[in-house]
């Protein structure tokens, strides 16, 4: 290794984030960060971790795409009998971390889960390319297979299969809808004396408020 990890540094000088600047709504604060993220022509700027946990607490963490957003929360498709569907199922609490390095920006939210209605699961899956449908059918998600060959194969057979048919939604296949209860936004800033800005959900109204770095 020719650098020392904690060596590895990084002064965050870009931006800085107040109270007077922010909407009073998280879910409209948040599109408008994300628009940047858009504007700023970032690699899928929707890419988030999701975590999750058992009944137990047992934690777990992966990286997932937003495809959807509103004031009811925010959208992810899965198979629900993965790890993570499993972990919902017990334990429908998770949390949620957007990293933009390039605009030295985080935005962290912790909720309630909930499947989305399956007439929008079925609208959704409809709009995905054909090869990622096929592969929703393909991919026992989260098991052990012996090999890749037995992907390929289930794929060329599916994709024989639904050649000349409109290919289903698989019922182990949909989405989720994380329901936050607070949402904070983070803004690098220099000498690690970073912007932290918290909303939290109070009796129906949101209450912002500055948390230290």
């Amino acid at each position: 290794m020719t650098q020392s990890i904690a060596d590895l540094r990084h002064n965050y000088t870009l931006q800085q984030l107040n109270e007077a600047d922010v909407d009073p709504n998280p879910i409209k604060q948040f599109q408008r960060w994300f628009d940047q993220a858009i504007a700023a022509q970032l690699p899928e700027p929707n890419a988030m971790t999701l975590a999750t946990a058992t009944r137990s607490g047992i934690p777990s963490a992966r990286i997932v795409l937003l495809k959807g957003l509103d004031e009811r929360g925010f959208v992810f498709y899965t198979n629900y009998e993965s790890h993570k569907g499993q972990d919902l199922a017990e334990n429908p609490q998770a949390a949620l971390v957007f990293l933009w390095t390039v605009l030295e920006r985080q935005v962290r939210l912790e909720g309630r889960v909930e499947k989305i209605a399956a007439a929008e699961t079925d609208a959704y899956f409809q709009s995905r390319p054909l090869e990622s449908r096929l592969g929703a059918w393909t991919s026992d998600q989260s098991r052990v297979i012996s090999d890749r060959d037995v992907l390929e194969q289930r794929f060329a057979e599916l994709k024989a299969t639904y050649a000349d048919e409109k290919v289903p939604r698989p019922p182990h296949w949909g989405g989720y809808r994380v329901m936050p209860h607070q949402i904070e936004f983070w803004q690098g800033r220099t000498s690690r004396l970073h912007d932290r800005l918290r909303y939290r959900l109070e009796q129906g109204n949101w209450l912002v408020e500055r948390l230290a770095p």
